[in-house]
């Protein structure tokens, strides 16, 4: 549990004193973000500064190294590639933004170079992942025997290649409203982090060798994410920009793969899949039907033309995030009952769990 507080507050205190340094700095260099003339409402938002998902990123990095002095813990293949996976997706992101602010739009790397630079990053994980650590290989929910269908080391990479791309999208695409995806976003990896350690705690039923270092930073993240939201809770000072919703998206579909809940993620993150959904519904929509079924897309933007104010939407939004977490983490303990591990931590809370090995198994390395 240490390690997990030094990384979240490390990151928290990076993020919270850095992004204030990186608003000035961005504000001195002209960085501000172009608004995109459809969203009325927003135009006053124009030329705040933007790509300060660097903060997010460099933050949890600094958290999580931190973390590391703490006796014990040892980097892991699996925690480096999560955190190589977050840095490359913020990269691409951050090429993206840099691009908007050159040439003052809204529009930076087109759709083909931005798959591009995200397929690189994924197709890189999922092979490394493979190659360089024990993964289990099979289709997952809440551990990797249920359901447990094996895909080989071919079509795993080809499901995590998909989950990461899909990830990272429907992050991007909820990202446009003050505090919007970096709270719902807070949601999920706290979800994960509980997540993680558990399978750290209970490593017979998970095995999942790294689960501490990958418990390390998700919660990395969310302090760093927290620390970030202070500035950018509404009115916002600094956006996220691509920079930071990539980075976000990636290090939730890696952590996902990586602690064997692919199919637990989609629930995790439903106001994203939500998000997803309404676009692809109103794209399928005109262009079958020629008559939209949203206001505009994403479902956020619906909201807002409909009357609702902007924190409304946030809010309302975040408490559906809650409830999506909730109702994950639900799932994930009723699952952990199934397999008699309940049964198991009772008996080791008893007079003999000192001198019963399976029990002691739990406590190493806290």
């Amino acid at each position: 549990m240490v390690p997990l507080l030094i990384a979240a507050g490390i990151s928290l205190a990076v993020s919270l004193l850095g992004t204030r340094y990186l608003i000035d700095w961005l504000r001195a260099h002209r960085m501000g973000q172009p608004i995109h003339e459809d969203v009325q409402g927003h135009i006053a938002k124009a030329g705040t500064p933007t790509m300060g998902g660097v903060a997010i990123v460099v933050a949890a990095a600094i958290g999580y190294a931190v973390a590391h002095l703490h006796r014990g813990l040892l980097f892991t293949r699996s925690g480096l590639l999560v955190m190589l996976a977050i840095a490359a997706a913020g990269m691409v992101g951050a090429l993206d933004d840099w691009i908007k602010i050159s040439h003052e739009r809204n529009l930076g790397l087109n759709r083909r170079a931005k798959m591009g630079g995200l397929l690189v990053v994924a197709v890189g994980f999922a092979i490394g992942t493979v190659l360089w650590t024990d993964i289990e290989t099979t289709l997952s929910f809440t551990r990797y025997s249920e359901p447990g269908w094996e895909l080989g080391d071919f079509w795993w990479c080809v499901w995590a290649v998909l989950l990461l791309l899909g990830t990272t999208n429907a992050v991007n695409i909820t990202d446009g409203l003050d505090g919007l995806a970096g709270g719902i976003s807070t949601y999920a990896y706290l979800a994960l982090t509980v997540v993680a350690f558990w399978d750290f705690r209970n490593p017979e039923v998970y095995k999942v060798n790294h689960a501490l270092d990958l418990a390390v930073i998700a919660a990395a993240m969310v302090g760093a994410i927290i620390g970030f939201l202070w500035w950018n809770a509404p009115p916002a000072q600094v956006f996220m920009g691509d920079t930071g919703s990539l980075a976000i998206g990636a290090g939730l579909a890696a952590l996902a793969l990586t602690l064997n809940a692919q199919l637990l993620l989609p629930i995790v993150g439903a106001v994203f899949v939500f998000e997803t959904l309404s676009v692809i519904l109103q794209i399928g929509s005109f262009q079958l039907f020629h008559r939209r079924i949203f206001r505009m897309a994403p479902v956020h933007h619906h909201f807002e033309l409909g009357g609702w104010p902007e924190t409304t939407v946030i809010i309302r939004f975040w408490l559906m995030a809650l409830m999506a977490t909730a109702v994950a983490l639900g799932i994930y303990y009723a699952d952990f009952g199934s397999t008699g591990g309940l049964d198991r931590r009772e008996v080791c809370t008893g007079q003999t769990a000192n001198a019963d090995p399976v029990c002691n198994t739990d406590r190493a390395g806290e």
